[in-house]
């Protein structure tokens, strides 16, 4: 009889362990695998990182070849950013006479040092192209149109933080190839007329490049840029909900006409956002979805969020295996390397400087000021006044390459290959001196001693 007893206690324990063990499979996985439309709904009010989207998106959001999901990827880019980043401070040590030895320890001392930093390298690298990508699909589709021009805005905002993010991480190894490239960087800003010599001096925190400058790049780097970028997304992820949602489905909203006044309903609770009573983000948007057109969020959107960071997490750690974060000799401002090359992204703008400028005899005319402030100040003016500008017809909104946009999707296609050639031309064809050479062609051999 007690033999029986204690079977009976045993099996009640497995059972009770396995019905622990699902319900916490369950709750941890619930949200990629509702079991019912409630459930649905349910996951993404409680999901902390998913609570952000409505329970139902229209079907044509989720397509691949419309957004690329280009926004998605940036988002997890900066997120493995921020992981590899904050590990990677435990050992760095923001010191001109320590930061390059400290960038040599991660690499050969610290247990998977090297993997972070070129983990840290490639994501940086793929988050600057990723969102440059980003801004151009939006423009080619149309998809800054009102009322998203403000979140266009936000998005260029978000383009320059990623440029500087990218930049201010440059110089903290403190080798050869980071402090020069950063001295080309900050020269080409001093060209700025007025405030130049001031904004490099601020800068710097000083008029040369030594441990103001290096203490200043790495908490605008690890504070103040990161903690702007946080801010701003998600200020750019809720006009995106606020706007009414990807424009792919401004079309079919515009032929549904005005949307009239919709009752309450009893069942549902509309103040979870805040929102007055009655009321909800998705019905005071500009583009309301019906509730019978949109397709649940969870799991549709949750499952593709998970296969996407995923495959960047994937892409980046291949990256990382393949080739690795260089790292030069020690910075020495006193040995010029020849040539002094800018980071790839600013490689175009060297370029510039160096067509605009202009050799008469013995006289130089810096093009600094054209190629460096003027041209990419006007594009950069250009693009934040073009959602105000554009007459294109509202039908063409959220659509790849339409007619009626082709002069100006064609505009934009050849800024975007002019950018690609001078940042090829940059990075494989300049050679010392500025000079052109192919990319197989031997550079002469520079003299050692001076």
């Amino acid at each position: 009889m007690a033999l029986t007893s204690e079977k009976q206690r045993g099996v009640a324990s497995r059972l009770s362990l396995r019905s622990g063990l699902t319900r916490l499979w369950r709750w941890i996985t619930w949200t990629w695998s509702p079991a019912s439309e409630r459930e649905a709904s349910t996951a993404i009010v409680e999901n902390l990182w998913l609570h952000w989207f409505p329970a139902k998106i229209a079907a044509e959001s989720f397509a691949w070849s419309y957004s690329l999901w280009l926004g998605a990827i940036s988002a997890f880019l900066f997120l493995i950013l921020t992981v590899t980043g904050v590990l990677l401070m435990f050992f760095y040590i923001p010191s001109t006479e320590q930061a390059y030895w400290s960038i040599k320890d991660i690499d050969y001392v610290v247990g998977f040092g090297w993997l972070l930093r070129n983990q840290h390298r490639w994501a940086a690298h793929l988050m600057v192209l990723v969102v440059f990508l980003h801004m151009l699909r939006v423009f080619f589709t149309g998809a800054y149109r009102a009322p998203r021009a403000a979140n266009w805005l936000v998005g260029l905002v978000l383009l320059l933080m990623t440029l500087l993010l990218s930049f201010t991480g440059y110089l903290l190894p403190w080798d050869q190839l980071a402090f020069w490239a950063v001295t080309v960087g900050t020269n080409i800003a001093k060209e700025a007329p007025i405030v130049g010599e001031g904004l490099r001096f601020v800068l710097l925190g000083g008029t040369e490049i030594g441990q103001s400058a290096l203490v200043r790049f790495y908490v605008l780097h690890v504070i103040v840029l990161p903690g702007a970028v946080l801010v701003l997304f998600a200020y750019h992820m809720w006009r995106v909900r606020r706007d009414g949602g990807m424009a792919v489905t401004d079309a079919a909203a515009a032929s549904l006409g005005v949307p009239s006044e919709t009752p309450p309903v009893p069942t549902k609770t509309y103040s979870l956002f805040g929102v007055t009573a009655g009321t909800s983000l998705e019905t005071r948007a500009a583009r309301p979805q019906s509730d019978e057109a949109g397709t649940f969020s969870s799991p549709h959107l949750s499952r593709r969020l998970m296969l996407v960071f995923l495959a960047v997490f994937a892409v980046s750690i291949v990256l990382s295996l393949i080739s690795g974060a260089p790292l030069e000799e020690p910075a020495n401002p006193i040995l010029t390397p020849n040539p002094a090359k800018a980071p790839w992204y600013f490689l175009w703008l060297q370029e510039l400087v160096a067509i605009a400028t202009v050799r008469v005899g013995a006289l130089t005319i810096s093009g600094g000021l054209i190629g460096g402030i003027v041209v990419p100040g006007i594009l950069v003016l250009a693009a934040a006044a073009w959602p105000f500008l554009d007459r294109s017809p509202l039908s063409a909104v959220g659509k790849w390459f339409p007619p009626e946009r082709r002069l100006q999707n064609t505009v934009m296609c050849i800024i975007a290959i002019v950018i690609l050639v001078l940042v090829l031309i940059g990075l494989l064809m300049r050679g010392p001196y500025w000079q052109l050479f192919w990319p197989w062609q031997a550079w002469p051999e520079m003299p050692r001693r001076l």
